[in-house]
């Protein structure tokens, strides 16, 4: 059962690893990388959101948070505004040109996804996707019973 345990730990590093590397050959024509794209989706879906909301949904500290939006900024992905009545807190938002450039690296990313899926049939699919949405919710909450 240990070695299970291990290949277990192993073969999601593995797997997350060999995805990052092809996420960021995939992202380098746009000039991102696998740890910016997170910053992207979550402010697609919550534009307005503090650099704490983001360290917090994406799970890096704020100084990788402050990093990578940062670098979106200097890319014209994102802009800030300050929060009305405290000019320490900023509110993020998508550029133009990030709206522009969504529909494309998603659908980059789905060409990813179904190359690294090709093997799978509709239901193995299915059923591997709800059982890492299970694991993750469940690392999560360990996480949080933590903090």
């Amino acid at each position: 059962m240990e070695i299970e345990n291990m290949h277990f730990i192993m073969l999601n590093n593995k797997i997350f690893r060999n995805n990052q590397i092809q996420l960021d050959k995939v992202l380098k024509k746009f000039d991102l990388t696998s740890g910016s794209m997170p910053y992207l989706f979550i402010l697609e879906r919550n534009e307005g959101a503090s650099l704490h909301e983001l360290s917090r949904k994406i799970g890096n500290d704020k100084a990788m948070t402050t990093r990578t939006i940062k670098r979106l900024i200097e890319l014209d992905y994102a802009y800030k505004v300050g929060k009305e009545g405290d000019c320490r807190a900023y509110q993020l938002f998508l550029t133009a040109k990030a709206k522009g450039l969504l529909p494309q690296i998603h659908g980059e990313i789905q060409k990813m996804v179904d190359l690294v899926t090709a093997d799978l049939s509709p239901e193995e699919k299915e059923v591997t996707l709800a059982s890492m949405k299970k694991i993750f919710m469940r690392t999560l909450q360990l996480r949080d019973e933590e903090e």
